[in-house]
């Protein structure tokens, strides 16, 4: 399988890393494990992971500010989170505070004990959600340019051209419906011009982005 996902497991507890580990390889996922907020933090910067699952890790609280660091920081911000507590017993010494879980913006939090094949759908469907193709529509009046556009970004292989678009009302109406990541926005257009379909995009889609041409 090329380009294996690369799990990165932060747990202080050898035998639950061990055994997802195994779990996780086994579906040819590529994993590293660390044990501490430090050795996370060296390991993400040096190669970002597809995912992260925070585990238990000492001292008490170095979880969490783990998991806020990633959530800060510009080029990790976006990587799939799972939070994994300690179990009830142990939670007064190396589990959540209240505080913090009230802050928590994972993808899903757990409590151990937990099988590691009950994460694997789980994570399916984050890496799924996280390596999705960017979806384009390509908005300009000239068909020959957005013919060069469409031949551009097919070769991408993370974007996927969904749409095209002759002026700036036809540009909003298919956004409305096809609910694109991008939209290539041409400036000049007749009727209504890219400026202002921006403006109604940007009102009404507020999960898409418009990059405009000129």
């Amino acid at each position: 399988m090329e380009n294996k996902p690369k799990i990165l497991i932060v747990d202080d507890e050898l035998d639950f890393t061990e055994d997802l580990r195994t779990t996780l390889e086994s579906e040819s996922y590529q994993v590293a494990v660390v044990t501490s907020r430090v050795q996370a933090q060296e390991r993400v910067r040096g190669e970002k992971p597809d995912a992260v699952v925070v585990g238990t890790i000492m001292p008490r609280g170095d979880a969490f500010l783990l998991h806020k660091w990633l959530k800060e920081m510009p080029l990790f911000n976006d990587v799939p989170m799972i939070v994994i507590d300690a179990p009830t017993e142990k939670q007064l010494l190396k589990g959540w505070r209240r505080e913090e879980g009230l802050r928590l913006e994972a993808e899903d939090y757990l409590v151990k004990p937990v099988e590691p094949e009950s994460l694997l759908p789980l994570l399916g469907r984050l890496l799924d959600k996280s390596t999705r193709k960017i979806k384009v529509l390509v908005a300009d009046d000239h068909a020959i340019i957005r013919d060069g556009i469409r031949a551009l970004l097919g070769v991408q292989k993370d974007m996927l051209v969904v749409g095209e678009a002759v002026d700036g009302k036809d540009a909003l109406e298919k956004t409305r419906q096809l609910l694109p990541d991008v939209v290539l926005m041409d400036i000049v257009m007749p009727g209504m011009n890219g400026l202002e379909a921006t403006k109604l995009i940007s009102r009404e889609c507020e999960q898409t982005k418009v990059l405009m041409l000129s």
